[in-house]
Formats: structure tokens, C-alpha cells, sequence
């Protein structure tokens, strides 16, 4: 992936060696690649309890008012570079995606923490992943998470690791357009089946918009990134990470959809670059 030179985005703030405030207990609901880590493979590396993202899931109150850390400028490592691009090239892309439909995008702001760190959807810990939090409109990594994609799946490349940014920038776009919220509405009167079925389809649809943004980025696409960002997505399955870590697979708890769906839907986007081709609330078949 060719990255040096790109533009990089000013909305990266940098909470790594600083703590990251005080904590809060889940209010908003946060979402992302994360959960179904946290949620399926469990205790063995990750140690969060599943019922955690249930509640996530369920929606709940409003954002609990949390404090936050100093804002402060992010290093300039090439790790962190290659992060503010990425952030950068999904702005470009977004911003001119919205405009072609006479709106204005407004950009995340992503959080670089270790450990744990203060959210307005409460405590956001390395231990869940990469995830967005829509009540403070911020996207939260622990960059050691891309360590552990590379021992734990074996998933390595800088694409993959774009495409983990670029999904969690897809959660933020739903919010944007209000498909989040309608989601959390729906699933309060939903069982826990029919809202993990109704998660799926959120999920996917931010694959399908990682797909976009890679669609928009074709000039800086080298040889193995798409194959790259496709193990990502096969790897981080349900059902993969459920064989992996219970051996058998359930349907019924799928959060985030199956790695066939993950890597078709991707790639819709992908060959698409289209947001109405995203729409996996009414397809028939995911």
C-alpha cells in the first residue's frame, strides 16, 4: 500500500503514555471489529466478558459524561503516520461521496490509547478491539491490536490494517446517516437472536463501505493488499473465530456475519465504490 506522501489527517488524537481520563459505565454503544472479538474468542487472550456486548447491543440510556485526557499531538512514528493517512484517505473519500449527494461530511476523530482510556460509551479497554463510539463520534484503537491480528490470525499488510480503520470509519458514516440509531431502536424490541441477526446486517454494511473507501483508493492499491484485506476480513468471521475458540459454530450468536459475508460484502464495495449497493437491510441474501 502506498501511503508516504499522502495527505494526513489532523484528527488523530494521541492519548498513548498519558492514561486516558476517568471511566464511565456504557451508555452510548459502541461498535466495531472489536465486539466480536471480545464476544467470541473471550477470555483466552482477550478476557472480556460476552455479556459485555449484549448490553452494547441492547442500546441503553444516554452518554455517561466521562473525563477525558488533554488533547495531545500524535507522534510521528511511521505506524502513526500510516494511520493518520489512512484517516486521511477515508475523509477524501467520504467527503467527496457526501458532497456528490449535496451533503458535507463531518470526520471522525480517532483516539490512539493503551490499556484503557475514557469514552462517552464508558471505559474503552485494548482488550476490545478497534471500535467506534457514536455517542462522542470517535473511533478508538490500541495500535497493539495490529500485533495480535498478525500472531493470532495471521493476518499481516498495511492494507489489512487500512481496512480495520476503514471499517470503524463505516460505523461512523451509519451514524452520520442515522442507520445506527435506528438499528439500536429496532433491536429494543427485538430478542437477543433477532437483534444479533439485525447487528450482522449493520456489520456488514460497514465492511461493504471499507469496501468503498478502497474502491476510491485504487491509485495506492499494490499487489496482495486486496488478498490482504480479505484474510482480514475471512479471519475475524463468526464462524471462524467461533470454530477457533468453541470449536462448533452458531448461527443464532453471529454479531458480525460469517467470512463468506464479510468478504462478499467487502467486496462489493470494493468493485461498486457505490453506497446503494451497500444496502444489506433489504438484501434477501447476505
Amino acid at each position: 500500500m502506498k501511503w508516504e506522501g499522502e495527505r494526513q489527517s489532523q484528527n488523530v488524537e494521541d492519548r498513548r503514555g498519558g492514561g486516558g481520563g476517568g471511566f464511565g459505565g456504557f451508555g452510548g454503544r459502541s461498535v466495531g471489529i472489536g465486539t466480536l472479538v471480545i464476544a467470541l474468542v473471550g477470555g483466552a487472550i482477550f478476557g472480556v466478558d460476552p455479556g459485555t456486548i449484549l448490553s452494547l447491543l441492547s442500546g441503553g440510556g444516554g452518554p455517561v459524561p466521562v473525563q477525558q485526557a488533554p488533547r495531545t499531538e500524535p507522534a510521528n512514528d511511521p505506524q502513526t503516520r500510516f494511520v493518520r493517512a489512512t484517516l486521511g484517505s477515508t475523509e477524501d473519500a467520504w467527503t467527496q461521496l457526501f458532497a456528490s449527494q449535496g451533503a458535507q461530511y463531518q470526520p471522525a476523530t480517532l483516539v490512539l490509547f493503551e490499556n484503557a482510556t475514557g469514552t462517552a460509551c464508558g471505559t474503552g479497554r485494548s482488550a476490545t478491539g478497534p471500535f467506534y463510539c457514536p455517542a462522542d463520534r470517535q473511533i478508538y484503537i490500541d495500535l497493539g491490536f495490529f500485533r495480535l491480528m498478525e500472531q493470532r490470525f495471521q493476518v499481516a499488510g498495511e492494507f489489512a490494517q487500512a481496512y480495520v480503520i476503514a471499517h470503524e470509519v463505516g460505523h461512523h458514516v451509519q451514524n452520520l446517516l442515522g442507520i445506527s440509531d435506528q438499528v439500536r431502536q429496532a433491536q429494543r424490541s427485538m430478542s437477543a437472536t433477532e437483534g444479533n441477526r439485525l447487528s450482522v446486517r449493520l456489520e456488514l454494511q460497514a465492511d461493504c463501505f471499507a469496501g468503498i473507501w478502497a474502491n476510491q483508493r485504487r491509485h495506492v492499491i499494490e499487489p496482495g493488499d486486496v488478498e490482504a484485506a480479505i484474510a482480514a476480513a475471512t479471519a475475524i468471521g463468526d464462524d471462524a473465530l467461533q470454530r477457533r475458540s468453541q470449536g462448533t459454530v452458531v448461527p443464532d450468536s453471529f454479531t458480525h456475519g460469517s467470512s463468506a459475508q464479510r468478504v462478499r460484502w467487502f467486496t462489493r464495495g470494493l468493485e461498486s465504490g457505490s453506497v446503494e449497493q451497500c444496502n444489506t437491510f433489504q438484501a434477501r441474501q447476505l
